[in-house]
């Protein structure tokens, strides 16, 4: 059911707490922020939230510190990098409860922004201390969830603040549900999914769960060698899952049932060793041999991945397509990035590794939707309940 925004409630002169996901990349040695996408991905609801003169209470984690005050992952940072984007002040407290935080809020006039300090400095936030949750929610009017990357979990500042507030989204919010939703409803035809990463467990759920609703199934990175050794081919030291390869063979079967079109690569690179001195080879996948790994799809793969997205209108990506930290071995992940971003069709790039890597190739603003949430996207598509979601108030039908 759609989840009520600040749109449907009434926010001039409230004081309103924003859950957002501030949990940004940052430099260990200087301290500055190496990606800043996931402020600028809630800016929309901070500017909505000035406008209409609310009193905005901001709150986010950074890092695990676990319980624990950690100087490298103070917000001050965060704050500052917030004020540049929004052009306008931003305060921050020196805890996210207590009598000095009260103050603080109370202090705060219409249009003004405060940032909290990093909520897991306090282990009570990930445990969803109840006590805790009615501390924070004391500082607030209205609850605001704007951090999709976070639904997945069960902490005070997600789960717990909603029983004691209104509990509405913010539009970050709003437009992963609307964008990874119409994938599990409304999705146009064909639809492709493309999909990699490291194991297939990580990816079961999700492939069972899209298979009614797919057209295409592309198997790369990864996964791909657990897929290729269940069908019999040698797969070398490749990551394989034992324990999963007659699962695999079984989604390979259930595909064929529902006449959805399963290709797994027809070459791939390999390499004696996985490091940034590695030489790749590339080979069909009938002459991998046993000391080599499979590192990348090969450039047919390539072709053949290319030429079946050219043809549809919809296409879900999530996993990259070899080991692309390494440089020479991140060429088939990048080629899929390039052949999305010119596609004529609603992309959908799940969140994590996936869209950390479009932003790296800035060709984010290519994409239809880039997910902010890298297990909270792949839980949602997989048809689970998120409780950071489950929380917010319904829009009446």
């Amino acid at each position: 059911m759609a989840k009520k925004t600040i749109r449907n409630i009434e926010v001039e002169g409230k004081r309103v707490l924003v859950r957002v996901d501030f949990n940004v990349p940052l430099d260990m040695n200087t301290g500055s922020i190496t990606d800043d996408s996931r402020i600028r991905a809630v800016l929309p609801t901070i500017r909505y939230l000035v406008d209409h003169k609310s009193k905005i209470i901001l709150c986010s984690h950074l890092g695990r510190p676990d319980g624990k005050v950690i100087e490298g992952l103070r917000m001050a940072p965060i704050a500052k990098r917030l004020s540049q984007l929004i052009k306008l002040p931003v305060s921050t407290a020196s805890d996210c409860i207590g009598a000095d935080v009260e103050k603080a809020v109370n202090a705060l006039k219409e249009g003004d922004i405060l940032l909290l300090e990093n909520i897991r400095f306090h282990s009570e936030e990930e445990a969803n201390d109840t006590s805790f949750a009615q501390t924070l929610a004391k500082l607030a009017d209205i609850y605001v969830d704007d951090a999709f990357g976070t639904a997945h979990r069960t902490h005070a500042s997600t789960v717990g603040i909603a029983r004691y507030l209104p509990a509405v989204a913010g539009f970050l919010m709003e437009k992963e549900l609307k964008a990874l939703g119409n994938l599990l409803t409304n999705p146009e035809h064909p639809f492709c999914a493309l999909l990699g990463g490291a194991k297939v467990s990580d990816k079961i759920s999700l492939i069972q769960n899209i298979l009614d609703k797919v057209d295409l199934l592309l198997i790369g990175g990864g996964m791909a060698g657990t897929f290729l050794k269940a069908q019999g081919y040698e797969v070398g030291l490749s990551l394989v899952e034992t324990d999963k390869q007659a699962l695999a063979q079984e989604l390979i079967e259930a595909t064929k049932q529902k006449g959805v079109s399963l290709l797994l690569p027809t070459d791939v690179i390999v390499a004696d060793s996985i490091n940034t001195e590695a030489t790749g080879e590339i080979v069909p996948i009938t002459h991998i041999t046993r000391e080599k790994s499979i590192v990348d799809i090969g450039p047919k793969t390539v072709e053949l991945f290319s030429q079946q997205m050219r043809q549809c209108k919809t296409v879900f990506w999530n996993g990259p397509m070899g080991v692309y930290e390494i440089p020479q071995f991140a060429r088939g992940t990048k080629a899929m990035v390039e052949l999305l971003a010119s596609l004529k069709a609603t992309t959908i790039v799940g969140g994590g590794s996936t869209a950390e890597i479009v932003d790296e190739m800035n060709l984010a603003h290519k994409m239809t939707h880039v997910s902010t949430g890298g297990g909270a996207s792949l839980n949602f598509l997989e048809g689970k309940t998120l409780p950071g979601i489950s929380v917010l108030m319904d829009k009446e039908k």
